[in-house]
């Protein structure tokens, strides 16, 4: 199949590649229920060297770039308890950590969460997070501009592949809230 973006050797719908993704995305396309079909959600095999927006978009074709979102995952604390969630923005945008998103998660002090708890309690790569497959009961902040886009290059867990999905789709997952000013 031809990739519906970016200029690919190799694209398939995700649930025909499940062996491809972590544990936690492929049961996530396994048990898809949004309204946008799971064989829509595309994993286009990539190489892991290249896997960093800017080197990505030089090898891929540059106008990725407008059609690429980062998930990035955000620790908010008040007291002595701490809420992690995650961010989807644009790729030429950054996350308002400080603003929106410390406000969204009605934390006193919010930043980015360090990088063994972004793996570990994902499951996924560092550098290949992506919002499906997520922990169910975290917060998605999701700019309105991603989900604008027909389709979106994000993770796939893994340094190595990424997921061609939708827009639409993101403000159908679990706890996603669409957040206008999220990424600036």
């Amino acid at each position: 199949m031809r990739a519906p973006i970016g200029d690919f050797d190799t694209a398939v719908p995700a649930p025909d590649c499940l062996d491809e993704l972590t544990a936690p995305v492929a049961d996530a396309v396994r048990h898809w229920t949004g309204a946008v079909p799971a064989d829509r959600i595309v994993y286009v095999e990539t190489d892991p060297q290249w896997a960093d927006t800017a080197v990505f978009v030089e090898h891929y074709g540059h106008d990725l770039l407008d059609k690429s979102a980062n998930c990035v995952v955000v620790a908010g604390r008040r007291g002595g308890e701490t809420t992690l969630a995650a961010c989807l923005v644009l790729s030429t945008t950054k996350v308002d950590v400080n603003g929106v998103v410390r406000r969204q998660l009605g934390a006193r002090k919010a930043s980015f969460a360090a990088m063994d708890t972004a793996t570990n309690v994902t499951g996924m790569e560092y550098g290949g997070i992506t919002p499906i497959g997520l922990p169910r009961d975290w917060p998605l902040l999701v700019d309105p501009a991603v989900v604008d886009l027909p389709y979106v290059l994000v993770g796939s867990g893994r340094r190595r592949g990424k997921l061609l999905v939708p827009g639409k789709a993101f403000a159908e997952l679990p706890g996603a809230v669409v957040l206008d000013g999220l990424g600036v």
